[in-house]
């Protein structure tokens, strides 16, 4: 499994990638893999406050529905409307065509406080 070395990690199996002062987010490679086939994101509304580890979204996959959680607090800025039509993105390609929001007024204190990839790893292989 691929985990991007740049990116940060939550034990809930969320990513942070920052973009200027912008945080987008997504589920891990490791998540999809753990839900299978996702067949339904219900994607959060522009504007919508999130605090750090509130409920961000939900993914529906043919296994199960999950809640994703907001690795940072911020206001979701931008959101991915191509998972309505197709969820499948965040199977395919995760860490690029499928991130989930990009989240503005993030505290670059709280993302240096996630894991690392390397960490991350050290979670998942226990």
């Amino acid at each position: 499994m691929e985990f991007p070395a740049e990116y940060k990690y939550t034990k809930d199996h969320e990513w942070v990638r920052l973009e200027g002062d912008t945080a987008v987010v997504g589920i891990t490679e490791f998540a999809q893999a753990e839900l299978g086939d996702l067949v339904f994101v219900d994607l959060p509304a522009i504007g919508k406050s999130v605090a750090t580890h509130g409920t961000l979204c939900v993914v529906e996959s043919t296994k199960a529905a999950s809640d994703v959680y907001s690795p940072v607090a911020g206001t979701v800025a931008a959101r991915n409307d191509a998972l309505s039509n197709d969820p499948g993105l965040i199977n395919n390609t995760p860490y690029t065509d499928g991130w989930i929001v990009k989240l503005s007024g993030v505290s670059s204190s709280e993302i240096a406080g996630l894991m690392s990839a390397d960490e991350y790893k050290k979670l998942i292989n226990k």
